[in-house]
């Protein structure tokens, strides 16, 4: 199983959601992240210097029922979600293709965390 970054997602706290991304992007810009993605309801900034530095801030996620606490992007999507339940994990959210290019699911590690593990089509 091959991981190709891992990427702490951060839920706005107070006020509309819109509201908190902006914050946060002014803020962590004052450390040099940029903004990379936005969707409207998580926006994605990383390092100019080291893309793979990144961190995300959502509001409530687009299609699943709870918002992750982090995500791992994962060479082989279906693989890892095969392990997971083989393994008997909790699988929060079912594997599905996304409309923004995503394929993913929740599992809930073993510390109550949300993980979204997901790869790009």
């Amino acid at each position: 199983m091959s991981v190709r970054r891992i990427v702490p997602n951060i839920r706005t706290a107070g006020g509309p959601a819109a509201e908190g991304m902006e914050r946060s992007a002014e803020f962590y810009g004052l450390l040099g992240l940029e903004e990379v993605m936005n969707h409207g309801w998580i926006v994605t900034l990383a390092s100019a210097s080291h893309p793979s530095v990144q961190l995300s801030v959502m509001g409530a996620d687009a299609t699943a029922p709870v918002a992750p606490d982090l995500s791992i992007e994962v060479e082989d999507v279906d693989a890892a979600h095969t392990a997971m339940r083989e393994n008997g994990a909790e699988i929060v959210y079912p594997l599905r293709d996304e409309e923004w290019g995503v394929r993913r699911f929740f599992v809930r590690d073993p510390n109550g965390r949300v993980v979204n593990v997901l790869g790009h089509r």
